[in-house]
């Protein structure tokens, strides 16, 4: 199959949302699993001048942003404004009967790198424009990223009273939840071993979701799932970290009241495997994907560069040799942008 001869009927199935078509949710194998094959070899023809952008247009700040992200690293070639648009999406039903959950699949069409992501939401679910922007910009930097709906199709809305909060979260009992991000666990483990990639996947979450990677590792075992970060996770099981297998990222504010920073050090240390934190200081609850301020987009936007370095350290095999630049204590924004550009540097060196 030369890399342009795409067939239609495959790229519909990839591309109805950004067409905005009506579709219905895919179903887990299928016309799902051929668009993942094709999707690492694709090319759009050189003569083809159209552009199928899913990106969210919240601020001509982030816009800015999402070029620097695609731009900081060498990976394998430049990435180019055009790459950063080539992001597809697709909505997913997973599982059988009952059991079935939803799901979002972000996939790059340019400089795809094989990897496939679990992204675990925050109590806002996964249809919220800044989880889905967040993944948006994860896959414009090469990589798969699944978001599934952990609510029920039922999140948790700003429009409720926050004296309800604790009655909704008790309503997600934790074996529900833990079964449904299994379900999509092995959905995206099959699909990619179907489709001659990656066996090993990794986790990343936010807030509920964050709370949520610790469990999920302690669980796996190494056997699914290769790194994990944990954006400011809330009701942690810090008994769980002796359990996890693999290296995990914790990203969070030292003035964060649902997330403690000596929790965290204190699961880092249990864990082991080459894990950090890395604290930002002054700043609170959600400000890597929720930012409220100029000074919070900056922050965001280096807690980005931290994670996409950490996973790309564990892609290449070099999270040992380079993760001594992420260090347990506080550091204010320049230190981390500084940190972050050098691991950049050393690496373009390396390759």
């Amino acid at each position: 199959m030369a890399p342009h001869d795409f067939h239609r009927e495959d790229f519909n199935c990839i591309m109805r949302e950004s067409l905005k078509l009506p579709y219905k949710p895919l179903k887990a194998t299928g016309c799902a699993r051929v668009c993942l094959k094709h999707l690492l070899s694709f090319r759009f023809p050189p003569t083809c001048d159209r552009k199928y952008n899913l990106g969210p247009q919240r601020s001509s700040t982030e816009n800015v942003a999402r070029q620097v992200f695609c731009n900081l690293l060498k990976v394998e070639d430049d990435i180019n404004d055009e790459a950063c648009e080539l992001v597809n999406g697709v909505e997913l039903s997973l599982g059988e009967g009952v059991d079935t959950i939803s799901a979002y699949l972000f996939t790059a069409v340019k400089n795809n790198n094989g990897t496939g992501v679990l992204l675990l939401s925050d109590i806002f679910g996964f249809e919220d424009s800044s989880t889905r922007d967040f993944a948006y910009r994860l896959a414009c930097n090469g990589y798969n990223v699944l978001v599934p709906d952990l609510f029920c199709g039922d999140p948790w809305t700003k429009d409720r009273p926050k004296a309800m909060l604790e009655q909704w979260i008790a309503k997600q009992e934790p074996q529900r939840v833990a079964k449904d991000i299994a379900t999509a666990a092995k959905w995206m483990a099959d699909e990619f071993l179907a489709a001659g990639i990656s066996k090993k996947l990794g986790i990343i979450g936010f807030c509920f979701g964050g709370g949520r990677v610790i469990e999920v590792l302690s669980r796996d075992q190494g056997a699914c799932f290769g790194i994990g970060v944990s954006f400011y996770g809330t009701r942690m099981d810090p008994s769980l970290a002796s359990e996890i297998k693999v290296p995990v990222l914790f990203i969070s504010g030292n003035s964060d009241p649902l997330c403690s920073v000596n929790v965290l050090k204190d699961i880092e240390k249990d864990i082991g495997q080459r894990s950090r934190v890395v604290i930002f200081q002054g700043r609170g609850h959600g400000f890597a994907h929720r930012p409220n301020s100029p000074e919070e987009d900056k922050d965001a936007e280096q807690a980005f560069v931290i994670m996409r370095n950490w996973l790309y350290d564990d892609k290449e095999g070099d999270i040992l040799r380079y993760s001594s630049v992420f260090h347990h204590f506080l550091l204010d924004a320049s230190d981390v942008f500084s940190e972050s550009e050098s691991l950049a540097g050393c690496r373009s060196a390396a390759l």
